[in-house]
């Protein structure tokens, strides 16, 4: 089974496969013929497909004699851009396609009984199923038993051995090697009673008048009596340590289906004996355990399990794995040491070794951030720095503290195919990768991090898992026997269809208990082993079972079982670390996100939700004022009771500002945003609009040095959908961190998230966001932002302003009050007269001001004496505003429309307090006046 679709063998050619028919010709052929093959166009619908210019790809790979060990074809390209050497060649005239090649060179190896192929676009969005070829002049089909299957006899029985050749042959019978029996005389049969003493490795060889031989295997196993015992208290799932003999290691897999599981490793020459067969749990007859003495301490062993069905695998619960197909390719500078594969095992082998010593953690004392103060790196490490590893990570170190952010989110470092990936094809999520360092120095990059006042949050791919992992292995469908297959019906993780339209991979079942007991032990894992601080959730819309993978309004509405389930591992992860950071990638409705944003807040508690406000910035930095309205960085309007929405201008999965910028942006004369230094100062603006506005925000690594590449950048330079994942250039590399104009920015930035520190007023939850209000801006692209704590001990309002025009505009600011302001950058204040005289501001211009609580001059400038108003929750949802004032004597409301229409007024009864409005207004702007013996102060309210 090749990838993650469905197959089915073919022994002859022009045979109908999924509505897939084909020919190849010369038929039969050896692997080092020339051969055609040959696909009508009817069984390409181009039209549904979507293809220009006939592009028609295969995705092919081999496989030996023994149709096993499979590999792809050198040439395949990714699947979500194929190679165009395997594109294949259309004739319009037979309405056909065709591709002409050896199979020796084309899959550079010899040795091949069989290929396998399938046809797709160039991005993978459409494909066929799976078609099998059988290379050889000589044909062999075992009929009784099927070649790479097991069948279990019990010791003294017999089993009867058939098979079948297209010429007439002898046949040879081996067990374990031996010739059990021969033939002298040619046929096109055979069929042999073989009896059963003991396991056997069984192959059949056929060779024909010319010498030619073909050979197939299968396997014959006699049954085990497996014990039934209480596993001891101290092994769980997993690898144990024993908490007082070094020489001990407990090992437990939870098996269901399978009826006997064998240990093989180093210990025991990787060799099936019954001294290793594991005991079975009488509480729990699924589990099967077993304790592993006289173990070496500080030896490293490697192990798998073997299952009476012939599955190996690396235990899921590992910490780390060795990979026959990743590990050649790490450096020894990355992971000094590092333990060769052991030869023949295949797929991933586990480690132990007892006797370790523990890691020395130096900041224990660390305080993490409140949720509401979070300024998050998202940052992957491939392609933050060029060594591409912890130790690389560890040395930029001051360069992120510099920038004034105290969260790094990693992209997932759970073991993952390949080593140079997002990490979201996971295979093991308990495991540490090793493409980016040892364990060692991970916990030191976590230890410098906390040192210097840094959470650590990991990104985790829980929504899926790859073929690679033993959960799917253990139960999968295995026709090819290459290990790869679909999710079989027994399978105690996964679903065998996905439960939502945007699963990759397998998708896991999360009302399973066996699921959720994965779940939970990997976040014990990394909350424990590791130190992390919490994690960012990936996909939160596929833990849902209530969907189908074709229905995407069912996925994207809410899901009841969704919310149970993730308000289950909400009280599991807080269980472990109660004050750990729970955020989910969900980008759902509003009803959805509140039942997590506002659950357990009473406790200090509530999940935080991605914010995506990459559309809205972007095209204020471009200067376009088409949905340019990025309000719901406000989190009341998502109906959060506390600031639990991570906002966001760019993510790993949004195109780069930056590039926008320069590719699309905005000319007005001689102001052209396309310019860099013109779409750098821009970024500047960028900041001063987002990090002012209070709550957990997040940016992607290099944004604050104006990172241009595109998302989909291709290693070649051109830009394609299909290498959205691909390398990017890196930021240091190209000098970006000393570049004057680009540093700037960096400066910038690093300058207003200081703010956020200085100035406990941005903690405040009173505040607003106006961007892009045309009633007031009928040319759109100004911002004003306003926050407001009357109990700061310093600042207590902030007034931000911005032109994201390409012209200069006239801003009216809206004070609060008169007096004395401070542009909090560059300390300089200002004697404010008139709370609505315009300040001109460039294009591309911002200001930040607080309220200034020195002595300039004879007017009273303390905060606490000031007439002030302010109104909370602004935009007013529901039909009614909070107004809240300060010192305002014999004080009055009034409203107006932005007409200069008188709506309403009131006389205040008190000097200083909350006044609840019923705003029934029709939606749109307003001006309240607040006037009193001690001034005036006007606020705009914003009715939705």
């Amino acid at each position: 089974m090749k990838k993650f679709y469905s197959g089915v063998l073919l022994f002859i050619v022009a045979l109908v496969f999924g509505q897939i028919s084909y020919t190849v010709a010369p038929n039969p052929f050896n692997e080092t013929d020339q051969i055609t093959l040959t696909i009508p166009g009817s069984q390409i619908d181009e039209s549904a497909w979507g293809i220009a210019n006939n592009d028609v790809y295969i995705w092919t790979w081999s496989l030996d004699a023994n149709y096993s060990n499979s590999q792809d074809c050198p040439t395949n390209g990714s699947w979500g851009n194929s190679n165009d050497l395997n594109k294949l060649s259309y004739n319009s005239a037979a309405d056909a396609y065709s591709l002409t090649f050896t199979p020796t060179t084309f899959y550079n190896r010899t040795g091949i009984g069989r290929f396998g192929f399938l046809l797709k676009d160039k991005t993978g969005s459409h494909q066929t199923a799976d078609s099998f070829v059988n290379v050889g002049i000589l044909n062999l089909n075992l009929t009784n038993p099927l070649a790479n299957s097991l069948t279990s006899v019990p010791a003294g029985n017999s089993v009867n051995v058939t098979a079948t050749t297209n010429v007439n042959s002898t046949f040879q019978l081996k067990a374990n090697g031996t010739v059990v029996n021969s033939t002298s005389t040619p046929s096109a049969s055979y069929s042999y009673s073989y009896t059963v003493t003991a396991d056997a490795n069984m192959e059949l060889i056929a060779t024909d008048a010319n010498s030619n031989t073909k050979n197939a295997t299968f396997i014959l196993q006699t049954p085990r009596n497996v014990v039934s015992e209480a596993i001891p208290t101290w092994i769980k799932q997993g690898i144990n340590y024993h908490p007082t003999d070094n020489t001990r290691v407990g090992l437990a897999l939870y098996a269901p289906f399978k009826n006997f599981v064998h240990v093989i490793g180093s210990f025991n020459n990787w060799a099936v004996d019954d001294a290793y067969l594991m005991k079975r749990d009488t509480a729990n007859p699924d589990l099967y355990w077993i304790e592993l003495t006289g173990l070496t301490p500080s030896q490293l062993y490697t192990f798998q399990y073997r299952t009476n069905d012939l599955r190996k695998v690396a235990d899921p619960f590992s910490p780390q794995i060795l990979s026959s197909y990743d590990d050649q390719w790490i450096s020894a500078t990355t992971y000094p040491n590092l333990p060769p594969f052991p030869a023949g095992q295949g797929f991933e082998v586990s480690m132990f070794k007892t006797g370790q010593a523990p890691y020395n953690w130096q900041a224990t004392s660390f305080q993490r951030p409140n949720k509401e103060d979070l300024v998050v790196y998202e940052l992957l490490l491939r392609d933050f720095t060029q060594e591409k590893n912890w130790q690389s990570l560890i040395n930029k170190i001051t360069y992120l503290k510099n920038l004034k952010i105290n969260a790094i989110e990693l992209m997932p470092i759970m073991e993952f195919e390949g080593n140079l990936s997002w990490g979201y094809n996971t295979s093991f999520h308990y495991a540490l990768d090793k493409a980016y360092g040892t364990p060692e120095k991970f916990k030191e990059f976590v230890d410098l991090c906390h040192y210097n006042g840094i959470a650590v949050i990991l990104d985790v791919a829980f929504n899926h898992a790859t073929g690679r992992s033993p959960l799917v292995r253990l139960w999968n469908i295995d026709p090819d026997g290459d290990g790869y297959g679909d999710v079989a019906p027994n399978n105690p993780y996964f679903n065998t269809v996905p439960k939502h339209s945007y699963n990759v991979f397998n998708d896991f079942n999360h009302t399973s208990p066996s699921t959720r007991y994965y779940v939970e032990r990997t976040l014990q894992q990394w909350l424990t082993e590791y130190h992390i601080d919490g994690f960012r959730w990936d996909l939160t819309k596929g833990f849902t079972q209530s969907c189908s993978e074709n229905d995407e309004t069912c996925t994207n509405a809410y899901q009841q079982d969704r919310v149970d389930i993730m308000k289950y591992y909400a009280d599991k992860q807080w269980g472990i670390d109660p004050n750990s950071y729970m955020i989910f990638e969900h980008l759902g409705t509003d009803a959805e996100e509140q039942q997590w944003a506002n659950y357990r807040v009473a406790e200090g508690k509530g999940v935080m939700l991605w914010n995506n406000q990459n559309g809205a910035y972007n095209q204020n930095t471009m200067g376009y004022k088409e949905n340019s309205n990025f309000d719901r960085m406000n989190h009341t309007l998502h109906g959060f009771t506390n600031m639990h929405a991570v906002g966001y201008g760019e993510s790993h999965d949004e195109e780069r500002l930056m590039f926008k910028n320069i590719a699309y942006g905005a000319v007005n004369g001689a102001y052209d945003v396309k310019n860099l230094n013109t779409a750098l100062n821009r970024m500047k603006t960028f900041g001063a609009t987002f990090f002012t506005i209070p709550g957990p925000k997040m940016i992607w690594q290099f944004g604050e040095l104006g990172y241009e590449f595109s998302i989909n950048r291709c290693g070649d330079g051109s830009i394609n959908n299909g290498c959205r994942t691909d390398e990017k250039p890196i930021a240091f590399s190209l000098g970006y961190d000393t570049n004057v104009n680009r540093k700037a920015v960096y400066d910038t930035w690093a300058q207003i998230i200081n703010l956020r520190s200085l100035y406990p007023v941005f903690k405040s939850k009173t505040y607003s966001v106006e961007s892009n209000n045309l009633t007031n801006d009928p040319n759109g692209l100004i911002t004003r932002i306003y926050v407001y704590d009357n109990t700061a001990s310093t600042v207590q309002n902030v007034v931000v302003i911005a032109n994201y025009n390409t012209s200069a505009k006239d801003v009216v600011p809206y004070f609060p009050y008169t007096g004395q302001w401070k542009n909090l950058l560059d300390n300089t204040v200002s004697i404010v007269s008139s709370t609505t005289a315009p300040i001109n501001l460039q294009p591309g211009e911002f200001r930040i001001f607080g309220n200034y609580t020195g002595t300039l001059s004879t007017v009273d400038v303390n905060a606490e004496n000031k007439l002030s108003l302010q109104i909370a929750d602004n935009p007013v949802k529901n039909g009614l505003a909070k107004l809240i004032y300060h010192k305002a004597k014999n004080g009055e409301i009034i409203i107006y429309d932005m007409s200069g229409k008188k709506m309403d007024s009131f006389k205040l009864k008190n000097e200083s307090g909350t006044y609840e409005l019923k705003a029934n207004y029709p939606s749109g702007t307003y001006l309240v006046h607040l006037k009193s013996e001690t001034g005036v102060a006007i606020q705009k309210m914003i009715i939705k």
